[in-house]
């Protein structure tokens, strides 16, 4: 099934990409969510139209993410958690916490730009990739420190 992106989803595409799908992906996902419409005859003679302003869109959110990644790449994060001795938090860290932590920063960003696969769970240094962009991404420090 061929559709056109109507936004961005993940391993797939951004806001207007034609892409061939599954078809049971296509109707049972992404129609309904109203992520992407069908690509017919008419759906692309009306995306040829906009492609220009596409192209520009995507360029000013690529250089917006790379200004954002540039005042990012100087944040260090801190949390003071329970630990015990050996170093070990009693409960972790994880996207949730870092996104409020940027939003009292100053950054709000949305869930999906923390990448972490997993909860971080111990005290040290660590450091944590954003991706605002699929082609734009930086690293921040995140330091966990135990609490006396």
């Amino acid at each position: 099934m061929k559709v056109i992106l109507r936004s961005a989803v993940e391993n797939l595409g951004r806001a207007g990409d034609i892409k061939d799908v599954a078809d049971g992906y296509g109707r049972n996902f992404l129609l309904p969510k109203r992520l992407a419409i069908q690509a017919t005859p008419a759906a692309l003679r009306e995306w040829e139209k906009c492609k220009d302003k596409r192209v520009k869109n995507v360029a000013a959110q690529i250089e917006t993410a790379k200004g954002l990644a540039e005042k990012l790449s100087s944040v260090k994060l801190s949390f003071t958690l329970p630990a015990s001795p050996e170093g070990k938090l009693f409960g972790s860290v994880g996207k949730s916490d870092v996104l409020k932590s940027l939003k009292a920063s100053g950054f709000g960003l949305e869930k999906g730009t923390v990448v972490l696969e997993a909860p971080i769970k111990t005290v040290g240094e660590h450091e944590i990739e954003l991706r605002l962009q699929p082609e734009v991404s930086v690293k921040i420090k995140v330091a966990v420190v135990a609490r006396e």
